[in-house]
């Protein structure tokens, strides 16, 4: 994947380009996890892609450079109480909207993955559809904030090892679903989502 939907931007003059992406929307426990990520024009950066597309150890591999490479990284996080008072859908965006608070520097344009999302910032953006397999940015986006999530699921899987997290990550799985009904929802559940509800 290369860099030609920010080419397009930085040819323009407008130097700190964020892609923004996020995940955790489906789970049925943990928090939902942003990032923001800007490069430097003319970054050199290879084997970005999306994050659902790669191994584990791609994404650690890749979580190292990009870090490496960026000029900017942001990570906000929504818990699963304030999930399950916003709705995931408000929980989505304000977690994108604190990964672009907590970036070092001011972007000038965001790149985000979703063609319907519209960040609640004064700040020109753009939803793209795909977009995590489509900008280098919000490729690079979606790895640090799959691979943040993954390590905060690991250390909820040490405090709740019956649910066995650090499989599933809190996905709706099988072997999950069988883990609520066995032992009921644990403290990091959304209340909110089914079959957790009916509980």
């Amino acid at each position: 994947m290369n860099f030609s939907c920010e080419r397009r931007l930085w040819r323009k003059g407008l130097k700190y380009v964020a892609g923004v992406d996020e995940v955790g929307r489906g789970p049925l426990a943990g928090p939902v996890v942003a990032a923001a990520v800007v490069f430097p024009p003319n970054v050199m950066l290879r084997g970005l892609e999306d994050s659902k597309r790669l191994t584990p150890k791609k994404r650690e591999e890749l979580f190292c450079e990009i870090k490496k490479k960026a000029a900017g990284i942001g990570i906000g996080m929504v818990g699963h109480r304030q999930i399950d008072r916003l709705k995931i859908g408000k929980a989505n965006l304000l977690a994108m909207k604190k990964a672009v608070e907590k970036l070092s520097l001011s972007p000038d344009y965001l790149l985000i993955d979703g063609g319907r999302y519209k960040i609640d910032l004064p700040i020109e953006q753009r939803g793209i559809s795909g977009g995590d397999g489509k900008c280098a940015s919000i490729a690079a986006a979606s790895i640090i904030a799959k691979v943040t999530r993954d390590r905060i699921m690991l250390r909820y899987h040490r405090r709740y090892p019956e649910y066995r997290f650090d499989c599933h990550k809190g996905y709706g799985t099988r072997e999950h679903m069988r883990k609520i009904y066995r032992f009921g929802p644990s403290a990091i559940h959304r209340r909110s989502f089914y079959p957790v509800s009916s509980f």
